[in-house]
């Protein structure tokens, strides 16, 4: 068996935390029994390892993410990444031919393929090897885990069975399904026997070969990244499950939650206050979560969630708090800090003039024994003035040591990279036209090899 999570999202219902280069599952706002503050992705990964099925598996996620999940969960983790966003159907099909051409993955071997972030108890990933048996003995092309609802949400999507009540073996045969019925029809639904649809699939890996040479797509691994804008842009639920025929569903009884919107977030964060700030004690039901350095007060309200980072401010009622995705206008949105792999950054200040000119100041924070890639850029020169820490530089294959106080001018077109000695603080200032991320070109990425681009 071979497990695939699915990690994307645009990261627009719990703005101004997450954005498009920091999603829901990146978020450190659970806390574990020590009181750690973790994220989604590290709580599943280490629900995984608990049960064993770390080793056997691996993430399917955008370029843009990769470093995130390096960062949060190590190296180690293996990644499958798409050439660009599309849907969850070519990002699974993606990860098969990875398995199939790749890992040499026998077709008949089961793949479950599960969301990077739901919010669970461990008993739900043992219930994955029973999914597994369900496959092999039910003839089915696709099992899917359904779990039992607690009341009837408008916001998920429902599985609904046949003659749930003459059932005695571990899953049902699929009648249909419902998408985020109104309340009084899931109530309906549910004393029907209908179940939420948590986002697992499993299947045997041939079931989604056979597909991809019916429809004439690459089957190996690196000519599916090359075709990968032949891929139909669309999702598995559309695309693969509702087009099954021989379909069944195994029952979850346990606790399951989308912590997709600050209302639903907020229930499983156990501090009402993270961050600077002060909340008075008459203030009932209020999360006040502050990424700033500037402290943030409430006094007297209740139901509210207060969020506040380097991208906005967000005060609002927490049942109204999904309406954020309808106000927001992504494309005047700049992510102002994001985490990766040798650190984090975050955006202080970006100015645009009229000629077109622009400038961006960042403080970037590298941990000590991590590097930047070596690269370099079309459309911009950097100013490096270090400010705490010290460590090792390459630019333009000429080695230097740096240290605080340093002031390191790097030209258009110049190639550098850098590697901490110590925990390291950077103000980078940019000037340039189209200041922006995916103006990289990267050579190398670990120091042992840029090294070898070093002549002095």
């Amino acid at each position: 068996m071979k497990i695939v999570l699915l990690s994307g999202g645009s990261g627009k219902r719990l703005w101004p935390l997450s954005n498009d280069a920091r999603s829901k599952q990146f978020l450190r706002v659970l806390e574990t029994s020590t009181g750690e503050r973790i994220s989604m992705l590290q709580r599943v990964w280490d629900q995984l390892a608990a049960e064993g099925f770390r080793q056997d598996s691996c993430i399917a996620t955008s370029k843009g993410q990769v470093d995130m999940i390096q960062s949060q969960i190590g190296s180690e983790a293996e990644i499958v990444i798409e050439p660009e966003k599309r849907d969850t159907f070519p990002a699974i099909a993606l990860a098969a031919s990875y398995l199939y051409s790749m890992k040499d993955m026998p077709l008949d071997e089961v793949m479950i393929v599960m969301p990077v972030d739901p919010f669970v108890e461990q008993p739900f990933f043992n219930r994955l090897r029973k999914l597994e048996r369900v496959v092999q003995t039910s003839g089915a092309d696709l099992a899917l885990l359904g779990v039992l609802p607690t009341y009837p949400s408008e916001k998920y999507g429902y599985i609904v069975p046949k003659n749930m009540e003459d059932n005695i073996s571990d899953y049902l045969q699929v009648h249909s399904f419902r998408e985020k019925p109104r309340e009084e029809e899931a109530a309906k639904m549910i004393r029907q026997g209908a179940l939420w649809n948590c986002g697992v699939f499993a299947f045997r890996l041939g079931f989604i070969i056979d597909m991809l040479i019916e429809r004439k797509l690459p089957i190996h691994y690196e000519e599916a990244v090359r075709q990968y804008g032949r891929f139909l842009k669309t999702s598995f639920d559309y695309e693969v499950v509702e087009k099954t025929e021989r379909i069944v569903v195994m029952p979850y009884d346990g606790e399951w939650k989308d912590l997709g919107t600050w209302n639903t977030l907020t229930e499983e964060i156990a501090s009402p206050l993270i961050g600077k700030g002060t909340l008075s004690p008459d203030s009932q039901n209020t999360h006040v979560i502050n990424e700033l350095d500037i402290p943030v007060t409430a006094i007297g309200v209740s139901n509210l969630i207060i969020a506040a980072s380097p991208d906005g401010i967000l005060v609002s009622d927490k049942e109204a708090s999904p309406r954020i995705k309808e106000l927001l206008n992504s494309d005047e949105l700049r992510p102002m800090v994001e985490e990766r792999r040798w650190g984090r950054y975050r955006v202080l200040d970006f100015l645009k003039y009229e000629d077109g000119q622009e400038v961006l100041t960042k403080r970037i924070c590298i941990q000590a024994g991590k590097n930047l890639s070596y690269q370099y850029h079309h459309k911009r020169k950097e100013v490096w003035t270090v400010i705490a820490g010290s460590g090792e530089m390459i630019l333009d294959g000429h080695y230097r040591r740096i240290t605080t106080g340093d002031v390191i001018v790097i030209p258009a077109q110049s190639k550098h990279s850098l590697k901490a000695a110590t925990d390291m603080e950077i103000i980078e200032v940019q000037t340039g036209t189209e200041l922006v991320e995916e103006d990289i070109v990267r050579l190398a990425m670990h120091w042992e090899e840029i090294l070898q681009f070093c002549f002095i």
